[in-house]
């Protein structure tokens, strides 16, 4: 079953090497520090000026801990006693400047004070850069973010490589930025965007950071020294902020505007689950005629913040994510991926591997899903690709329609993404592991068939794995990496690699029907349609379980993954788990019978118009058993895959559930909303539920292991 629920992901960089860094005195790599600290070393090159070059020890990027801003202070000490001509600060990191704050400082966090006076410290550190009586000049390549920016806007001058990115992506973690960052960035350039790239945690590109007045020059990464010796020499000319600025940040137009920032923010975050957009809009009309003043108030304002359960169930998420990309850090160097159907699925995960650099084959018998697939493709790359034709060029060269099939026999990946039927999938095997070089290793995108089924007449197991994606490909970062008793390591081990390449996220689990995902989602949907026979509008449902978190109700979302595919596995799980699952109703057969298939066809439970449904007046409260006749079951079954081994711990199911299908994130996970609701009360409630409406609440065993 596929999933279109959450989660935007970071823009791919090309990052350079240390070897291509223009790194001034440091360029040539000879000579001896004038100063060197653990993170830190500085030189002075022939004009006097000194470099400054951040390296955190241990990491493969550059974050601000509290040791690094310790450091720091000691450093501008030194400086402010030497005054060399100018300073300029880079990353000796492939990986780009700064990626933020240490974010491992932050978990746990509860004691408010000691958080105000670590804010309060680095807020200081970076003061006294902004206040050295020399130029101060960032010079950035890669990203550029959170704590970062923050300490690039202190400096007085900031150069972007061309390959660079910034943001601050606070509010992804519940916070703000806290550094100083919202009065310094609100009172450089246009407030309006200067507070919606804090609101919504969006990247820029360098060339549109220099458009917002953000950077003061882009260049090479080859004309680095030339753009500081301007930017020192005072060649390099910037505009201060106009006007504009100063009028947006006044006592008359602040009210106003952050009125209709209020208004935007409320469509897409509510208060009471995500209080920190509206913490920063409060901060900036209090006081955003103040740059000093508001960045004071930064300081109470992140510490509430940051104690709060929505800023740490945030942080957790931050850490699944890192939790389950780690699982992709390893090795395969495979360069050529066939893809069997070019449907929806098949097409988009073509276009997807083309995109990060595969050789990708299309195989399909008609002419037709292969024509729609390529133009899919062509439209993803152009929304993706934010205006770069020499990398769409590429992609869509890379992307062969291949209707005979025979770019099977060069690949080192086969992707079987045929429709979920068994006889059909075996047929296709039949006809493609002889073609298959020795050692590629045949994946299937099956959302629900057991491994075990599909492996039988393979003369070669051990090479099938299931990698099941989830849609749209492009926007959904979680892939479940199915493994069966008889695959070999290996190749476990090289499809995560492989996702890695294709910066999507593996989830470990074990062949078993519905795997972990459509299995949990499944009851959820279908409790959803019982509601409906009981006389509950579809409105209403949906709005309970928008009320608990969810970013779209079971109603629209069912729609969204289409009915026939929602009946489909329905019914396959009903066949497999008996009394676990509820009935698929006859209506919904009827439904699929009609072509009523949801978002695709224009008609399902709701009305489809461009792309959105049409829904009917105001919903009415909802049953009081609501929410938990929709959401329990999701966290009965997660308990039950977690028993039975289909997933090796609640990490994972937490992670996968949160980036699959959008389990309300502010929420930590389903687990980890059991455990903060009260595994008790969550047993207790299910068999409360049970008792008066079936044996589909009966709680699993495996609470009893949770307690």
């Amino acid at each position: 079953m596929d999933t279109s629920m959450t989660h935007t992901r970071q823009p791919v960089l090309k990052v350079l090497g240390p070897r291509d860094l223009e790194l001034g005195p440091f360029r040539n790599g000879g000579g001896d520090d004038d100063h060197r600290w653990t993170n830190w070393r500085m030189r002075r090159d022939e004009d006097g000026v000194a470099w400054l070059l951040f390296d955190k020890q241990g990491s493969s990027t550059n974050i601000l801990s509290r040791e690094v801003l310790t450091e720091l202070d000691a450093v501008l000490t030194v400086v402010e006693k030497e005054r060399p001509r100018a300073l300029v600060i880079r990353s000796a990191k492939k990986s780009g400047f700064i990626a933020g704050a240490d974010i491992a400082e932050f978990r746990g966090a509860t004691d408010v004070a000691g958080i105000e006076s670590a804010i309060a410290q680095g807020q200081a550190v970076l003061d006294k850069l902004d206040a050295l009586p020399i130029k101060t000049i960032a010079v950035i390549h890669g990203f550029c973010l959170g704590g970062g920016l923050e300490l690039a806007l202190a400096c007085d001058r900031r150069i972007a490589v061309d390959n660079a990115s910034f943001g601050f992506p606070e509010v992804l973690l519940g916070l703000h930025p806290g550094f100083g960052g919202t009065g310094r960035l609100a009172h450089l350039i246009n407030p309006l965007q200067a507070m919606t790239m804090m609101l919504t945690g969006k990247t820029e590109r360098a060339r549109k950071a220099k458009s917002l007045g953000l950077v003061d020059a882009v260049v090479p990464e080859r004309h680095v020294r030339a753009a500081v010796r301007g930017a020192v020499s005072g060649e390099l000319r910037i505009k201060p902020p106009g006007f504009l600025v100063r009028a947006m940040n006044s006592s008359l137009a602040r009210p106003l505007l952050a009125r209709r920032m209020r208004g935007e923010t409320a469509k897409q975050a509510p208060k009471r689950f995500y209080p920190a957009p509206y913490a920063m809009i409060d901060l900036w009309e209090r006081n955003g005629g103040d740059n000093a003043a508001m960045r004071r108030a930064e300081i109470p304002s992140f510490a509430r913040l940051l104690v709060g359960d929505t800023a740490q169930n945030l942080v957790r998420v931050f850490f699944l994510r890192n939790a389950l990309k780690s699982l992709a850090s390893g090795k395969w160097n495979g360069q050529r991926v066939h893809v069997i159907g070019a449907g929806a699925m098949g097409g988009d995960i073509a276009a997807w591997c083309a995109w990060h650099g595969f050789t990708v084959s299309l195989a399909d018998m008609k002419a037709e899903p292969l024509g729609a697939a390529i133009k899919r493709a062509a439209d993803l790359y152009k929304k993706i690709g934010r205006g770069d034709r020499r990398k769409l060029r590429d992609a869509m060269d890379r992307l062969i329609p291949d209707l005979h099939g025979e770019g099977v026999r060069s690949a080192d990946l086969i992707i079987e993404a045929v429709p979920e039927t068994l006889e059909l999938k075996r047929k296709v095997y039949a006809a493609t592991e002889p073609k298959m070089k020795p050692g590629a290793i045949l994946a299937t995108n099956t959302s629900s068939i057991p491994l075990e089924q599909l492996r039988e007449g393979l003369a070669h197991p051990e090479r099938l794995v299931g990698v099941h994606f989830f849609n749209p490909v492009s926007r959904m970062q979680l892939v479940e990496v199915v493994s069966h008793d008889g695959v070999a390591p290996e190749v476990l081990a090289a499809m995560r690699a492989f996702l890695g390449r294709i910066d999507r996220l593996p989830a470990p689990v074990k062949s078993a029907p519905g795997f972990l995902v459509n299995r949990a989602l499944t009851p959820y949907l279908l409790e959803a349609m019982v509601m409906l026979d009981e006389g509950v509008s579809k409105e209403t449902i949906d709005k309970a379980a928008e009320d608990f978190g969810m970013p779209m109700g079971p109603i629209e979302l069912a729609d969204q993954v289409g009915l026939d595919i929602c009946l489909h596995v329905a019914e396959m799980l009903r066949a497999s788990l008996g009394n676990d699952m509820p009935p698929a109703p006859q209506w919904l057969k009827d439904k699929v019978a009609r072509g009523e298939l949801g978002k695709k066809t224009g008609q399902g439970f709701y009305r489809w118009s461009d792309g959105k449904a049409e829904k009917q007046g105001q919903p009415a409260s909802p049953p009081p058993d609501a929410t938990d006749r929709m959401i329990l079951p999701m966290l009965n079954v997660c308990v039950a895959c977690l028993r039975e081994g289909v997933v090796e711990n609640e990490e994972i199911v937490d992670g996968a559930m949160i980036f699959a299908t959008g389990f309300a994130p502010f929420r930590g996970g389903p687990l980890h909303y059991a455990r903060t609701r009260g595994i008790a009360d969550v047993r207790d409630t299910l068999a409360r539920l049970e008792g008066k409406y079936g044996p589909r609440f009966k709680p699993d065993a495996g609470w009893d292991t949770l307690s």
